[in-house]
């Protein structure tokens, strides 16, 4: 059972219909002048621009949008989640991006992805339904390349039916290392105050 804290970030588990996750994503750009280290699993948004410039040969301008790293906390929008880079051009098995680094980052994007998180504390059968917002008391992991972003169970922002929280609770993961009782527990969540979509108040 997750009693220690073991974050790594938001992974992609299923759509909301039932359908298994296949893969699939969209690149965006991270420019050199962005001071902050980017991981797998981290919630991203876009920034309002693109890349100026020609990137690698396959990326004329303006067809890479922008991406951050998604503050945590109320109304703070989300555009999806890292879950890969490409090759960086002098170091091809750099797993993360550092900061203030030029990459292309791939996101999931769309709406209706739910992904896995762990809670940065226990979380009670009555919040499932709910929405909440990330923490980030724990740094990326260098040596992984995954993200240390968690689930507030309520260590600033308790789960409620706030409309502008970041993403909505649908269950625990159904597995058995896993349970609503755990200090530390794995959740499936949908993102909830989306740029691709309308934000929705929790149940």
């Amino acid at each position: 059972m997750p009693s220690t804290t073991a974050p790594n970030g938001l992974r992609p588990t299923r759509h909301k219909s039932g359908a298994p996750y296949n893969g699939s994503c969209n690149p965006y750009f991270v420019p050199a002048s962005y001071a902050t280290a980017l991981f797998i699993g981290d919630p991203v948004i876009k920034t309002g621009t693109s890349n100026t410039a020609l990137v690698g040969q396959a990326f004329p301008p303006g067809t890479l949008p922008e991406i951050n790293k998604s503050t945590a906390g109320t109304t703070n929008r989300v555009t999806g989640v890292i879950v890969g880079f490409a090759p960086h051009t002098t170091n091809p098995g750099l797993i993360h991006n550092p900061a203030s680094t030029e990459r292309v980052v791939f996101v999931v994007d769309d709406p209706d992805v739910c992904f896995e998180i762990q809670a940065d504390g226990a979380v009670a059968a009555t919040a499932i339904g709910l929405n909440a917002v990330f923490i980030y008391t724990n740094t990326g992991n260098t040596s992984l390349g995954l993200s240390g972003v968690q689930l507030d169970s309520g260590t600033t922002t308790a789960p409620a039916t706030t409309v502008g929280f970041q993403m909505t609770i649908q269950r625990a993961i159904n597995r058995d290392d896993n349970a609503i009782g755990d200090a530390f527990p794995r959740l499936e969540v949908k993102l909830n105050n989306h740029t691709e979509a309308n934000a929705s108040v929790g149940i």
